[in-house]
């Protein structure tokens, strides 16, 4: 070993040997369901976002006025957006489903000193959920 113009010893030798690495598959989350479901989740956020950014950009135009909003509506008749919100929708209720899955894990709820029920949590998830659907079916509709 040659030391630096500092005078002192590096820390490392010239013939470092080479760690051993396992070679790990690019499509590794592809081996198992879980992996796969873990993965599905996360990219699911991209389309969460385009969905927010489509809402915002339809509050936008509404309020420009109707020649706007006639305009945003004739863009969104495009095939390609179509079938990319199709696709959106699928992966924004996936987010919602495995979300309302995992909100027993991420939150301790407790009655009396006792932990309330896994199903529970997860059920009062999903009936808020359809509770909300109802009243803003109702609302939209016209009921």
């Amino acid at each position: 070993m040659t030391p630096d113009p500092t005078g002192r010893a590096p820390s490392y030798t010239d013939f470092h040997p080479r760690w051993y690495r396992v070679r790990v598959s690019t499509y590794w989350w592809l081996t198992k369901w879980s992996y796969m479901k873990f993965v599905l989740r996360e990219l699911s956020s991209i389309f969460v976002a385009w969905f927010v950014v489509l809402t915002l950009l339809q509050i936008r135009c509404l309020s420009q006025g109707p020649e706007a909003y006639a305009r945003w509506q004739e863009w969104m008749r495009n095939p390609f957006l179509i079938a990319g919100n199709v696709v959106t929708l699928f992966f924004v209720l996936w987010h919602t489903v495995t979300w309302f899955n995992l909100a027993p894990r991420a939150m301790a709820v407790r009655v009396a000193g006792k932990r309330v029920p896994a199903l529970l949590i997860a059920a009062g998830n999903y009936l808020a959920w359809a509770v909300v659907s109802v009243i803003l079916a109702w609302i939209i509709l016209g009921g």
